[in-house]
């Protein structure tokens, strides 16, 4: 009886040239890029800062610098002679501007007002140029009623130095203003920033501000110079 084989053992196989076969050792990790992009981007932003300046919000979108005229106390009225502790009585007389005036439920307070533009926004689909040359007028507006009430800038006028009556131009007021261009909703006792736009003649002097808090009230005069 023949026996059968031994099954025979594979034998490793060796790498070519006789050498004991080991694994290759792993790989490093990559390292991260996070903080090289991080540093990158700060550079970038340091060195806009630093050529042009900050981004910052422009009332108008002319390149010329704009003096602005800022009312943060009412000018005293004239005095009696003779006793200059005795206001003279001019009832009729506008109010000096940054006095608060009111007018139907709507408290009003001229802030400021700008040196005329030529050209207000930095969107050119909605950039606006003036006929003549733009007066922005800045205005605190405070519902001094009991219920909500409705500002509208269309209802405020200026009069220049000659008597003559300009109105709002509201698609410019789009340019300078957060949503308060042409018509805001003001709750009982909050306030909002707008600013008035006017397009006047070049050279025009703004004399009074009319300020009203609906078309038919009777409004309230503020002197502007």
């Amino acid at each position: 009886m023949t026996n059968p084989p031994y099954p025979q053992q594979p034998y490793p196989q060796q790498p070519y040239g006789g050498q004991p076969g080991y694994p290759y050792p792993p790989r490093p990790p990559k390292k991260s890029n996070a903080n090289t992009i991080v540093l990158v981007v700060v550079g970038v932003l340091v060195a806009l800062c630093g050529f042009g300046g900050c981004v910052s919000a422009l009332s108008g979108g002319d390149d010329t610098a704009k003096a602005t005229t800022t009312f943060t106390t009412a000018a005293g009225k004239p005095t009696a002679p003779g006793n200059p502790a005795a206001p003279l009585p001019d009832e009729d007389a506008p109010a000096p501007a940054g006095t608060p005036v009111r007018d139907g439920k709507f408290e009003f307070t001229v802030n400021a007002v700008d040196a005329p533009v030529r050209t207000v926004g930095d969107n050119p689909y909605l950039q606006k140029t003036a006929q003549g040359e733009y007066i922005l007028v800045h205005l605190t507006v405070t519902n001094t009623g009991n219920k909500p009430q409705s500002y509208f800038s269309s209802n405020q006028k200026m009069i220049d130095d000659h008597g003559r009556e300009f109105e709002n131009d509201t698609m410019a007021g789009i340019n300078v203003n957060d949503g308060t261009a042409m018509m805001s909703d003001i709750n009982p006792g909050n306030s909002i920033q707008v600013v008035v736009v006017f397009d006047v003649p070049a050279g025009t002097v703004p004399a009074t501000l009319e300020l009203h808090d609906s078309a038919f009230s009777g409004g309230a005069e503020v002197a502007l110079r």
